[in-house]
């Protein structure tokens, strides 16, 4: 089950949440200075060992402070106009972030709009990828959130779990 919620990230009580990281996983600005802040700086100490992250790939620490029991932390792509392999890129990031949960046992993953903040995706076509996504792997966990910031993220992604009804040809659904 795919579920659209609004609010914040870091108080809810799911198996792991999903870090919109910067490739340092040292903390940043947005969804990731707040995860960051409320898991304490025990996270920022944990991922320092982890060397970072490329764009695409994901890295999982363990929540400390948060009520979740993980966080995995992904990096999405800057846009850069769409032709630079940011859709393949978004993808592969929601797609790792699942699969390195399902690795762990993670039953229940909350994941914020990656990309759509600092990084500049534009929000529908970031969000058709994102529930494409999580269309393919949805049977495969109790519960998949989409965690927005406000209403009318949320509403986009209530749109899009209208449009994109099963995992997509390939995985990504067409923009």
């Amino acid at each position: 089950m795919i579920e659209v919620c609004v609010g914040d990230i870091t108080r809810l009580e799911v198996d792991a949440i999903v870090n919109a990281a910067n490739s340092s996983l040292l903390g940043g600005g947005g969804v990731d200075g707040a995860i960051h802040r409320a898991a304490g700086p025990e996270l920022r100490e944990y991922n320092r060992g982890l060397g970072g992250c490329p764009t695409g790939e994901a890295r999982i620490s363990p929540g400390f402070r948060l009520p979740a029991r993980h966080v995995i932390s992904t990096v999405g792509p800057v846009w850069r106009g769409g032709d630079h392999g940011e859709p393949e890129l978004l993808a592969a990031a929601y797609r790792n972030s699942l699969e390195l949960a399902l690795e762990h046992g993670i039953r229940s993953i909350a994941f914020p709009a990656i990309s759509t903040g600092a990084y500049g995706y534009p929000l529908r076509a970031a969000t058709r990828i994102a529930v494409g996504v999580m269309r393919c792997y949805e049977a495969r966990f109790e519960c998949i959130i989409a965690c927005c910031y406000d209403e009318t993220t949320a509403q986009v992604y209530r749109q899009m779990l209208q449009e994109v009804r099963e995992c997509p040809e390939g995985g990504v659904a067409p923009g």
